[in-house]
């Protein structure tokens, strides 16, 4: 306890200089501690001042105090050997030591920065550099690099400066290298003797250490980084506009055009895409979808979904019915990706737009008096989701109207809600006139769209042009209700005749439509439940001949036995007929048709 009182009065240094040199000292291998020699003083003995005052207790003066701390050390203790102190910075010499590092090192000084110092390195890219001439003077690699207004700024204002990837020429060297440079406030001490022998010492210099750091390796790397993502993305955008429609199917009633727009060098390619296809009967398909994602992977799935679609839209499937067939087909594709997606159809003889919505944004509808509007629900979850029943709507598009289909691209910014996006959408379409080519173009720069723009997007416009005059003319449509038995036959016959040569039809054309009209109507009557129509239209490329009733089955084509009464009259109008086809009706029933194309004027 004595022990423990006193040691506390030791300043840790000391205690542990005394513990040292006591384990040094020799013990007995043994029995109790060896008594100190008597010459030593006791340990109580503190040493004074020279006035008197008494010192702080060593070693020295307490030998058998640090020795009860050996006790519990190791009795086989050996003597430590003794250790070099390591070499002080200020022992090292600067200029072995810039002279060493593989890094460029320039010291200037003074306001036209003159040149005290260059390292091995910097005369090995540069050359040698006399010393004391200006830098734009001895270092004119410095000036071509643009370093001397930054060694300026260094100097008034104290503060280090860095500038970055800096390309030096190779010259006699194999390849050009590259260097990061930092300009630091230094103070140059100097040399020689004091102009004045009564001044003490000579103010330093202000100057500027220039360090330069090769970063070649890390260039190039990155350089082959980007090469590759260029690649990669090159291949994406490929990919997306090879599954693209290369060229727009034109329908007889509509003008329609689409434009694609990848996202910039910085954004991965995405999975937008659009679509076209006639269905026949002069009815149109017209698609828009995104999917979600980027990369390849986003484009493959958006291939799949769009030959899915034109599979599909060759059905003639009602809208809401396509859209359900594509949900499931997208969670078999890829449950992961999620896909929206609207399907719209134009039917001219209804002069509507039936569509359906698979978490889309609205189609945005413009009228002959150019009010916008956007199409009204129902929308449903995005593709891939499942266990939704999609439904259809529709929007009246009549002739002299308009409508737009996108993507988000299109309207959503990060900064602003998407409703403030198609807002400005619907403004900027209001007053976007010419040709749908032309609106397309117009919106993108109303939206503000750039080749850097960070997302995809994708425009389908079309219009339903309203004709006048002798376009007109080639634009027509006639209609007879089927009433009656066997009596409807004769008079659609006639009804057809008629129209055909008010049309001013070749005799040939004239007696094919006659034929196709009294096959339909003749099976739709054999076949068929009332109500039944014959309707007859010609656009400027094609006459088309629809016969419509109650009952939803649908015809299709067979070989007839010679020994069959029936089943014949599908086979003959598929054979003079360009085309024909059948659908169902929205309200139930059917729709059969059949299409001759019109010889060019």
């Amino acid at each position: 306890m004595i022990f423990t009182r006193w040691s506390a009065k030791f300043p840790g240094t000391q205690r542990r200089a005394a513990a040292r040199s006591d384990r040094a000292a020799p013990r007995p291998a043994s029995g109790p501690p060896a008594t100190p020699p008597a010459a030593a003083p006791a340990p109580s003995a503190t040493p004074a001042t020279a006035d008197g005052a008494p010192t702080a207790p060593t070693a020295a003066t307490t030998g058998s105090v640090p020795a009860a701390r050996a006790e519990r050390a190791d009795t086989a203790s050996q003597e430590l050997t003794p250790v070099a102190l390591p070499p002080t910075v200020d022992a090292l010499s600067v200029h072995d030591i810039l002279g060493t590092i593989p890094a460029l090192v320039a010291v200037v000084y003074g306001p036209e920065h003159r040149l005290a110092y260059v390292n091995g390195a910097y005369a090995t890219v540069f050359g040698p550099r006399p010393a004391g001439h200006t830098a734009r003077e001895a270092l004119p690699e410095l000036d071509e690099l643009g370093l001397l207004p930054l060694m300026d700024q260094v100097l008034r204002s104290g503060k280090p400066r860095t500038v970055k990837s800096r390309k030096i020429p190779g010259g006699d060297r194999s390849r050009d290298a590259y260097y990061t440079f930092t300009c630091t406030p230094i103070e140059v001490a100097a040399s020689g003797p004091a102009p004045d022998p009564e001044v003490a010492c000579v103010a330093p210099h202000k100057g500027v250490l220039v360090f330069g750091a090769e970063v070649t390796d890390q260039i190039e790397s990155a350089e082959r980084l980007r090469v590759s993502e260029a690649r990669q993305r090159e291949a994406a955008v490929t990919l997306q506009r090879s599954l693209l429609p290369q060229e727009l199917e034109q329908p007889d009633d509509l003008c329609v055009a689409a434009t694609y727009q990848p996202g910039g060098t910085d954004a991965a390619v995405g999975g937008d895409w659009y679509d076209v296809i006639t269905l026949g009967g002069g009815r149109t398909a017209l698609v828009i979808g995104d999917v979600m994602g980027r990369g390849v992977r986003a484009a493959a799935v958006m291939g799949q979904l769009r030959t899915a679609v034109r599979a599909y839209a060759r059905l003639d499937l009602p809208p809401h019915e396509v859209l359900q067939l594509l949900d499931g087909l997208a969670a078999e594709i890829d449950a992961s990706q999620i896909a929206t997606c609207v399907y719209a159809v134009h039917d001219p003889n209804e002069g509507r737009l039936v569509y359906a919505s698979a978490g889309h944004l609205p189609i945005l509808v413009r009228d002959p008096q150019g009010t916008v509007r956007r199409a009204a629900e129902p929308t449903g979850p995005p593709l891939g989701t499942g266990g939704w029943l999609h439904t259809s709507g529709s929007v009246p598009l009549a002739p002299g109207s308009s409508a737009v289909l996108y993507t988000d691209g299109l309207v959503e910014r990060r900064d602003k809600d998407i409703d403030e996006g198609v807002e400005a959408l619907e403004r900027a379409f209001a007053g976007a006139a010419g040709a749908p080519d032309i609106v397309c173009d117009r919106l993108l720069r109303s939206l503000g769209i750039t080749a850097t723009h960070d997302d995809d997007v994708a425009i389908l416009v079309l219009q339903h042009p309203e004709r006048t005059g002798h376009e007109a003319e080639l634009f027509h449509n006639a209609a007879l209700e089927l009433h009656g038995g066997t009596e409807a036959a004769p008079r659609a016959r006639a009804f057809a005749s008629g129209v055909l040569a008010s049309w001013r039809f070749s005799p040939e054309l004239h007696d094919l439509g006659v034929l196709a009209a009294s096959e339909l109507v003749a099976n739709s009557l054999q076949h068929g439940t009332p109500p039944m129509r014959l309707r007859l239209r010609r656009t400027d490329r094609r006459l088309i001949i629809e016969v419509t009733d109650g009952d939803d089955h649908l015809p299709r084509r067979r070989r007839a036995e010679p020994a069959d009464e029936a089943g014949r009259g599908i086979s003959i109008v598929a054979t003079i007929a360009s085309s024909w086809g059948s659908r169902r009706t929205p309200g139930g029933g059917k729709a059969v048709w059949c299409e001759f194309a019109l010889p060019r004027a």
